[in-house]
């Protein structure tokens, strides 16, 4: 029997104010705190509550044997926490039935594993230990930011204790296989590795609402009935995909949400497929054989590389900046100053560089709608003002002489 396995990416950034170039030293309000509150209660009301309630009651009618997994980052668990609790208790209510599992991720959803490896397993720690707090897990499946895993990244994660690692099923790595097996990265002893069925995936993610697209619209009894065709030799069909695509960035009006109410019950009503987290299908089978990833691979772009962060010169002067940075501010923070680490970190949220991507075409017009800039120089001169701003606070914290407590005797 396959199992399909729904995985879903929750997260906001923190968006930039417009901070320009004669603000450097008068003032530290980098983000835009209005537009990221109206943000993420508009994508709560539209999403994060309708699909977890819609999920809930799949759950409940199918008796558990519908289930999912969610990754949530850090920021967008601050962010629920700070502006739309009733959406984050509805993700504890979910993880309270025992059919979802949560994934952990880097904290701030960063190319940390790009940077620095010291930043990298830090922020890992941090999220580790928030999953376990909030919904009672501790996570056994680990989600690199944006899918990005080559070997490095794999033996990493192995080495943090992980089980399983989530990735995409580019033609590059697979060559002829499928993506629909298990397999074991190179030079890993253990660790299991689940991958990313693009197509499946992106007939909901982005096909779902295409008016052009020759099996609009899309039934949920029809894909049903793609997926039960599946191979009998597939162990699963990893349909991995952004949360918001259900309501934010396909509207309620498309059908989407319908599509997801019915989905479960007609994949459940034929005889060749059930549903499974990650860590169920890593618990319960063997890698098929050994997948090598000398080079990055993501799942954005036609190119499934890292060239949506760093693919450019802004992107790549940035990305060095801002990590070139790392060594003061962990010294100021140990000094006293916590807040330029959180700040800093903050920063490391793949977004900002994301939004530098010069590319055009169809990806071009991916990057163009989750922008909230003018354009990608414009995201750059303003991170890099922010970046200036806080550089100058950081070493101006370290200049000053260590504070002697005077009362000690």
């Amino acid at each position: 029997m396959t199992a399909v396995v729904f995985y879903f990416q929750v997260h906001q950034p923190y968006r930039l104010n417009r901070y320009e170039f004669g603000d450097i030293g008068k003032h530290q309000n980098y983000f835009n705190d209005d537009l990221n509150k109206r943000i993420l209660q508009r994508v709560a009301e539209r999403c994060y509550l309708p699909m977890n309630e819609l999920l809930l009651r799949s759950i409940e009618k199918t008796g558990g044997r519908f289930r999912c997994s969610f990754s949530l980052s850090g920021t967008v668990l601050q962010q629920l926490e700070d502006w739309a609790p009733e959406a984050l208790d509805s993700f504890v209510t979910l993880s309270e039935t025992g059919a979802v599992e949560f994934l952990c991720e880097t904290a701030f959803h960063s190319m940390a594993s790009q940077g620095s490896r010291r930043e990298f397993l830090a922020q890992v720690e941090e999220h580790r230990s928030r999953i376990e707090t909030l919904f009672g897990q501790s996570p056994t499946t680990f989600r690199n930011t944006e899918l990005v895993f080559d070997n490095t990244i794999a033996r990493e994660v192995e080495a943090l204790g992980f089980d399983v690692l989530l990735a995409e099923g580019a033609d590059r790595l697979l060559d002829w296989r499928s993506p629909r097996r298990v397999y074991r990265p190179e030079g890993c002893r253990r660790l299991k590795l689940l991958l990313r069925d693009y197509l499946f995936s992106d007939d909901i993610a982005f096909r779902f609402s295409n008016p052009e697209w020759e099996s609009y619209p899309l039934m949920a009894d029809t894909f049903a009935s793609w997926l039960e065709k599946a191979s009998v030799e597939d162990t699963f069909i990893g349909l991995f995909m952004d949360y918001e695509t259900f309501g934010e960035h396909q509207d309620k009006s498309t059908g989407i949400l319908d599509f997801m109410e019915h989905l479960p019950t007609f994949v459940l009503e034929g005889p060749n497929l059930s549903f499974k987290t990650p860590g169920e299908i890593g618990r319960e089978n063997e890698p098929e054989m050994t997948l090598d990833a000398p080079t990055p691979i993501s799942w954005a772009d036609e190119e499934r590389d890292l060239t949506a962060w760093l693919g450019n010169h802004m992107q790549k002067a940035a990305h060095e900046a801002l990590y070139a940075l790392e060594e003061d501010v962990l010294r100021a923070s140990s000094l006293g100053h916590p807040e330029f680490e959180r700040t800093w970190r903050k920063l490391t949220t793949s977004d900002h560089v994301y939004y530098m991507c010069t590319k055009f075409r169809s990806d071009g017009d991916v990057h163009e709608y989750f922008t909230p800039y003018e354009s990608p120089h414009d995201s750059f001169i303003l991170f890099m003002n922010v970046l200036d701003d806080l550089s100058t606070r950081v070493r101006r914290a370290l200049s000053k002489p260590p504070h002697h407590d005077d009362t000690r005797t």
